[in-house]
């Protein structure tokens, strides 16, 4: 009867010494996360786009959509062509951001020096320490949207009370024309992937998709005898000889890929594939140009329009 109590009692026991590991190795990610923000700061622009406010931006050509107020009539006059006199938007916007804290991103190869969690935690805080200091509202899944200093800290506390209820985003209610940042392997189903992507694009959302993979996943590098443990659920299985699986295992992985790249793409989202041996700034200044690149569209979208689409890219 002890023994039968204690093997239930595994798994919670597990969980929360999971929770004890990310929120002890949780002041170190923030300092990492901190530190990459501040390194991709100096190869960005900020993430400024046309708008109502009161700050010149640019001088741009007039076109047919524009009114005749909107031409400046001095800078056209030296000119064979009519310029249009753009401001700066200045009112905040909201990015929503969830982060895959299931089991399946605790993985860590021998060929990587951190989890796919970890990963994803510093990716989302340096993201976070980005945005909040261009202004903007930063919120997770499900809560409120934080603006201001020591954004990044309110986010950090919020990941750590977060409990893994699956691999693919909750439903949450998300404020129209805002925008959301996934972060995950992203190697649920597609069809159930897509279906939940194609229910945040409904509430008026634009994303950005994050897939983060430890090398070993994109490569299968094992070989002999090796036993296969799935991370969630329990299923294992045992190949005699693991190099044979490789072949069909990588075709696998690129229809996978492919299908997300197309879903996104159709959806008008970008997609973006890091590697957790990769460097974090490589895909931080990634999808931070990829904010400010598809707010070009903003206007455009807000009128009725439809946006361009993005395509996918990796880092």
């Amino acid at each position: 009867m002890a023994n039968a109590k204690a093997t239930s009692l595994q798994p919670f026991l597990a969980e929360e010494a999971e929770a004890h590991g990310l929120a002890a190795r949780m002041p170190a990610l923030l300092i990492e996360a901190q530190r990459v923000a501040h390194t991709v700061t100096h190869g960005t622009h900020g993430r400024r786009r046309p708008g109502p406010g009161e700050t010149f931006w640019q001088f741009r050509h007039f076109d047919t959509n524009d009114s005749v107020a909107g031409i400046d009539w001095r800078r056209s006059a030296s000119s064979d062509h009519l310029f249009v006199r753009e401001r700066e938007w200045e009112a905040a916007h909201t990015v929503w951001l969830w982060t895959d804290l299931s089991p399946s991103m605790r993985f860590q190869s021998s060929l990587s020096n951190t989890s796919k969690e970890s990963r994803a935690v510093v990716l989302t805080l340096a993201l976070t320490e980005l945005l909040s200091r261009a202004g903007e509202r930063v919120g997770l899944f499900g809560g409120r949207p934080f603006a201001g200093r020591n954004t990044s800290r309110k986010v950090a506390e919020v990941l750590l009370n977060e409990t893994a209820e699956g691999s693919l985003p909750p439903d949450a209610r998300l404020s129209r024309f805002s925008e959301c940042l996934l972060f995950s392997d992203f190697l649920e189903p597609v069809d159930e992937t897509v279906a939940k992507l194609q229910a945040i694009a409904s509430l008026g959302v634009r994303g950005h998709l994050v897939q983060i993979l430890d090398p070993a996943e994109e490569t299968l590098p094992y070989a002999g005898r090796t036993e296969f443990a799935a991370s969630e659920g329990g299923d294992r299985l045992i190949a005699g000889r693991a190099e044979n699986l490789r072949d069909s295992y990588l075709k696998r992985m690129k229809r996978h890929r492919i299908d997300l790249q197309e879903a996104a793409r159709r959806l008008g989202w970008s997609f973006v594939v890091h590697h957790t041996d990769r460097p974090p700034e490589e895909v931080v200044l990634a999808v931070h140009n990829h904010l400010a690149g598809l707010d070009r569209d903003y206007r455009f979208r807000a009128a009725g329009g439809k946006t361009g689409h993005t395509e996918a890219g990796a880092a």
